[in-house]
């Protein structure tokens, strides 16, 4: 029987498709709904190159950690770091994936990004309920040639468990005793005031609904929604905007080494042109799963450490330098006994 070149090759490629497919993989995660902007990226490029398949719920990090300690996902991811006790105890490990930024956004007739600027305490009392009109005098005093108007404020929060929160209060606590008193920091927490929204989306989507309001949202929401952000004042007393060049300031006071499980928070770090509320997205993953998933984990992880920079740095997060690289890989040979 004799065969054309052209069916050779069709039948090749079909071969090469179908095993193509028989080793195809796919991962399931759960988590953070600031690192899904990148993580929806990578999940793309990596599928084309690959054919692994990541399906991943931006359920906010409280779920992301629900779900993973619950063994219902491959990974999980949170931008609130989880002490060593919790992580032991549910036969985790986490390590950091990308830095990421939380700014305010409002929605203010005539006012342009980066026209206002806030600072730590006039942000937590507008939180607080202390602060009630667009023209309290401390704005005015902050934003002296902005025409605020006579309007009352409405804050948006999230109504979810989010390390977005978390990060967003522990900053508010770190630059008002008074919040961290009455408030405090966590993944959710008794909002004196406002309305809530589900994830980083469901709040940019009610500061853009809503004539008056502000919000706090990662920064690439803030830019895919369009959102007006404002400028900080920041732990220097200089004013900074919301740009790569200040997260990348903020985040070069980052030294994971000396931290148990990579346990670090970013929030009102030093310098003249550091972001103030900078944070990490860390992943989780369990010690006692398959190994087989936790390889096909680590290799997406890894592959996007190591070439999805240009995918995060468009979207304005910071990618993780190449010496905290080598430390997450370190420690997944120790910890999950896995090499990418």
């Amino acid at each position: 029987m004799k065969f054309s070149l052209k069916t050779v090759l069709v039948a090749a490629a079909a071969t090469a498709l179908m095993t193509t497919s028989a080793l195809a993989v796919n991962l399931t995660g759960a988590g953070s709904s600031a690192i899904f902007p990148v993580l929806q990226v990578w999940a793309q490029q990596y599928q084309q190159q690959t054919g692994t398949q990541i399906n991943y719920q931006p359920i906010g990090s409280g779920g992301g950690i629900k779900q993973i300690e619950s063994k219902t996902v491959a990974f999980g991811a949170t931008d609130k770091p989880l002490m060593h006790d919790e992580i032991a105890k549910n036969n985790l490990m986490q390590f950091p994936q990308v830095i990421i930024s939380i700014v305010p956004v409002v929605h203010l007739p005539g006012i342009k990004p980066g026209q206002m600027v806030l600072n730590g305490d006039v942000l937590s009392k507008i939180y607080m309920g202390q602060i009630k009109k667009w023209n309290d005098p401390a704005l005015k005093a902050l934003n002296p040639n902005v025409n605020l108007p006579n309007m009352a404020i409405l804050t948006v929060h999230r109504s979810d468990g989010s390390g977005t929160t978390f990060n967003f209060t522990n900053y508010l606590g770190k630059v008002n005793a008074e919040w961290q008193s009455k408030i405090g920091s966590d993944t959710a927490v008794s909002w004196p005031g406002g309305v809530g929204g589900k994830g980083n989306a469901g709040v940019a989507a009610q500061v853009a609904q809503l004539v008056g309001s502000i919000g706090y949202v990662e920064y690439a929401y803030a830019k895919q929604s369009n959102l007006v952000w404002t400028d900080m004042i920041n732990s220097a007393g200089k004013r900074v905007q919301p740009t790569l060049a200040a997260f990348q300031a903020a985040a070069a006071n980052a030294d994971y080494a000396k931290s148990q499980d990579f346990y670090l928070v970013l929030t009102n770090q030093p310098g003249d042109a550091s972001w103030p509320i900078t944070a990490t997205t860390w992943v989780l993953l369990r010690t006692d799963t398959a190994k087989a998933t936790n390889e096909s984990a680590v290799k997406f992880f890894d592959w996007a450490l190591k070439h999805g920079q240009a995918a995060a740095e468009k979207l304005d997060y910071v990618p993780l330098p190449d010496v905290v690289v080598k430390q997450i890989e370190a420690a997944w040979a120790s910890q999950l006994k896995v090499t990418p």
